[in-house]
């Protein structure tokens, strides 16, 4: 039996109808974004985007088809992020210092996705039933409601964590210090 990656299994999971109301929800939204959809991201015909929607958001937004996400979620410009929950995206979202709309698909996504909303208070789920009108709120909510605000100076906290973890003394540098050496002990033992 053949692997199936991630982008096939989201190739299989996002709908046409699931992307217009994301698209619309952004849109009505009235703030500015950034979109990266992959060409592959949609069941079916693709990811074709309204025309009405392009031509309403054409001042205020930017869509492409790829972008370096650890690098963009770094830039003190992001407010927010839209994000099916895995753990590379979490990892860099709380590294950025940027809150989450989670949208989980399957597997360790629903977990990230319940530490980000309940336990760290970084993120808000949004409903698999996506709806234009609960994109929109959450959008506006995590960009200027009271609890976005929470949202982000909790980011920003678990972005001061991680720096402070990687640092000389840290507990990612102290453990990839130990890991080393755990191998290098065993390798010489060989």
């Amino acid at each position: 039996m053949p692997l199936v990656n991630n982008t096939a299994l989201i190739r299989q999971i996002v709908t046409p109808q699931q992307l217009e109301e994301f698209a619309w929800g952004l849109a009505n939204s009235g703030l500015p974004f950034v979109w990266i959809i992959r060409p592959d991201l949609v069941r079916g015909k693709g990811a074709m985007i309204p025309e009405a929607f392009a031509a309403d958001t054409k001042e205020r937004s930017l869509l492409a088809s790829w972008c370096d996400q650890e690098r963009v979620l770094q830039h003190p410009a992001v407010g927010g992020f839209l994000t099916h929950s895995g753990w590379n995206s979490t990892i860099e979202s709380l590294s950025g210092g940027v809150p989450m709309i989670c949208w989980p698909f399957f597997a360790k996504q629903q977990t990230n996705c319940f530490f980000a909303c309940t336990e760290w208070g970084v993120g808000m789920e949004i409903d698999n039933n996506v709806k234009r009108e609960e994109v929109e709120a959450q959008v506006r909510e995590l960009m200027k409601g009271e609890k976005g605000k929470e949202m982000r100076e909790k980011a920003m906290k678990w972005k001061e964590e991680s720096e402070k973890a990687i640092q000389c003394g840290g507990s990612s540098l102290t453990n990839l210090d130990s890991l080393i050496n755990d191998m290098l002990l065993k390798g010489s033992r060989a």
